[in-house]
């Protein structure tokens, strides 16, 4: 096996010599790689193809509601009694856009199977990022031009206006929406984020449905809803359909599946500095339908860790007794699962995620890893279908052999199915340039490209493979760093 490359032939990588010296003839390359593992031998279950709302259906949809609800206060305005006053509208507008907005946020957010399966976790998660600071725009616009109509109606200075404001109905439960929906807007800014743990910004993130509450019922008495019976009924069956989704999807399925499948931690297994294999057993897990590539959200039913759901990718090929995923102790949550005891009851939420062989077109194939991005490539790598005169490459960047994981799994496998895995350590390698993956993959153009990794790598490697020629429909991530 070689660690750099000067000459990527076509050809499977050797097991270490320790490794082939110590492996009888009684025991199949697939009977190594599960003792390693610690999952069962055997070919693993891999679940049929799946379907999912497209995201460009998605934002028809999206933006079509948007159009609605931005044109309602408009119609009202212009066949009022009363002359058309751009602030007046102004208000009105950004008023039922964040509404709206809020709804939708939720909606992304709900985990439903469709849009996790269409759309992606990573684009939702983006989509609701961005949005977000949108909705909160639109707050402080509907704000501001309230207190402006209502200064310029009573020719008062703007901060008397606005405490009368306040004192109007239900305005004061729509300010304390607007104070959480800011705080937790600024702590999702990236500078904040870096400074508190996940599990805090988890925690006050939770204050959002607190806000989408109070901000509801400011909405249904609003001029707008106001007077308009239907038009109240069908804005609370929106709000009520996208709570379900999220009552089912994020508590109830979890629930559901928790007792059906009886999930606990079997063992935890040290795969590198810093870095373990959990794995859980159950019954009946093909039921889930998870595949390679996807990801679940775990949650650790302990004092310290039940609160908190941590997503993280599949490491091995799901079976039907047990799921297994890998943890870098990277901050206070991941740290505390190195500690899992065995017999810890599991919650999980999923599968989700799209970056699974469903999204293969090509031939041969190239899995693009680095660090602790190689979770859920080393699945990938089992599992990928591999005919004969097809190509499987992995290169797995790490910054020295000491920190390479899954080294005799990987091998293992390579040597099972003809696939190749290669090693891209430290400076050694020089720089992820265009002509670097030209050199290695001199047919790259004409593979489907998997791609995991750390946001600097990934951006990295993305602007190489646009250089050297791949088509961006051939290559398949979940982005996150944003």
């Amino acid at each position: 096996m070689t660690d750099l490359l000067p000459d990527l032939g076509r050809r499977p990588v050797p097991l270490p010599a320790a490794q082939s010296a110590g492996q009888s003839s009684a025991q199949s390359p697939a009977q190594s790689t599960a003792q390693t593992t610690g999952m069962p031998a055997g070919r693993p279950t891999l679940s049929p193809r799946r379907t999912g709302v497209r995201p460009d259906d998605l934002l028809t949809v999206l933006a079509a509601g948007a159009a609605a609800v931005t044109g309602w206060p408009i119609w009202l305005a212009l066949r009022g009694p009363q002359p058309v006053q751009a602030m007046v509208v102004l208000a009105h507008v950004c008023g039922m856009l964040a509404g709206y907005g809020v709804v939708v946020l939720v909606g992304l957010m709900s985990r439903t199977p469709a849009l996790e399966r269409g759309v992606g976790a990573d684009r939702l998660a983006r989509w609701h990022s961005r949005a977000g600071r949108g909705v909160v725009l639109a707050i402080l616009v509907h704000a501001w031009a309230a207190v402006m109509v209502w200064r310029n109606s009573r020719a008062e200075s703007f901060w008397p206006a606005a405490w009368h404001v306040l004192r109007l109905p239900g305005l004061i439960a729509a300010t304390v929406a607007t104070a959480l929906f800011l705080l937790v807007a600024v702590l999702s800014v990236r500078a904040a984020r870096r400074r508190v743990s996940h599990e805090a910004w988890h925690t006050v993130h939770l204050l959002v449905y607190v806000a989408v509450a109070l901000g509801f019922l400011h909405q249904l008495g609003g001029p707008d809803l106001a007077g308009h019976r239907i038009l109240q009924v069908a804005w609370a069956l929106l709000y009520t359909s996208v709570f379900t989704l999220v009552a089912q999807h994020r508590l109830l399925t979890p629930l559901r599946n928790a007792t059906r499948h009886r999930l606990r931690v079997q063992s935890v297994v040290q795969q590198a500095p810093g870095v373990v294999s959990v794995v859980v057993e159950g019954v009946d897990l093909q039921l889930l339908q998870a595949e390679s590539g996807q990801f679940f959200r775990w949650r650790f039913l302990t004092p310290d860790l039940w609160k908190t759901a941590h997503p993280f990718s599949l490491s091995a090929a799901p079976t039907s007794t047990q799921l297994r995923l890998t943890v870098k102790a990277l901050g206070d949550g991941s740290t505390a699962l190195q500690r899992l005891e065995p017999g810890t009851w599991v919650l999980a939420e999923g599968p989700y995620g799209a970056i699974t062989a469903a999204r293969r077109t090509r031939r041969h194939v190239l899995l693009l890893a680095a660090g602790v991005g190689i979770t859920p490539m080393r699945a990938l790598f089992e599992t990928m279908p591999l005919a004969p005169g097809q190509d499987l490459l992995l290169l797995y960047r790490a910054r020295s052999r000491a920190e390479v994981i899954f080294g005799p799994e990987l091998e293992a496998l390579a040597a099972r199915s003809g696939a190749r895995v290669h090693y891209l350590l430290g400076d050694q390698i020089g720089p992820l340039s265009a002509e670097l993956f030209g050199h290695l993959v001199p047919d790259l153009p004409e593979r489907d490209v998997y791609l995991c990794g750390p946001p600097g790598f990934s951006a990295t490697v993305r602007r190489s493979l646009k250089a050297a020629g791949l088509p961006a429909d051939q290559l398949h991530e979940e982005r996150f760093d944003f």
